[in-house]
């Protein structure tokens, strides 16, 4: 397989990743005090979420390098 043809399976995975969970998130813990044993913190949720028109693009531009790659 032609290296356009590798990058499109890998745009149409990402696609299908980004449309099924629509984007990811995580957890950090933050110390806001810290004097000897007594420690007090908080925990702050960051995300960052994907469009479903970015999913559909790299499908759609997936597909476009599959069919690119497998000519001959």
């Amino acid at each position: 397989m032609k290296p356009a043809g590798i990058i499109g399976v890998i745009l149409i995975v990402i696609g299908i990743i980004a449309l099924a969970y629509g984007g990811f998130s995580w957890k950090e813990h933050k110390k806001d005090v810290d004097i000897g044993p007594v420690q007090i913190g908080h925990t702050e949720e960051h995300g960052v979420a994907f469009p479903p028109i970015l999913g559909g693009l790299c499908i759609a531009g997936g597909i476009v390098l599959v069919i690119v790659g497998s000519r001959k």
